[in-house]
């Protein structure tokens, strides 16, 4: 797992949408899968979004905790 990538799951905020301004850490499962089906964005902001689903869904939200 890149480093980078968890510090920018703490630090970046989803740039539009009903979650706009939320950390991607913070947001809500339901989201995550909404877009899992939809499909990811793009580049990094589909990367980002697709990890943090990947960190909830295998309870490993504990790798975030020492971040924020």
């Amino acid at each position: 797992m890149n480093p980078k990538i968890l510090i920018q799951l703490v630090t970046m905020d989803m740039p539009f949408g009903k979650y706009k301004g939320t950390k991607i850490c913070n947001l809500p499962e339901y989201y995550l899968l909404w877009f899992k089906q939809q499909g990811f964005p793009k580049g990094n902001l589909g990367i980002l979004l697709e990890t943090m689903l990947e960190i909830r869904m295998n309870g490993l939200e504990y790798l975030l905790t020492p971040l924020k």
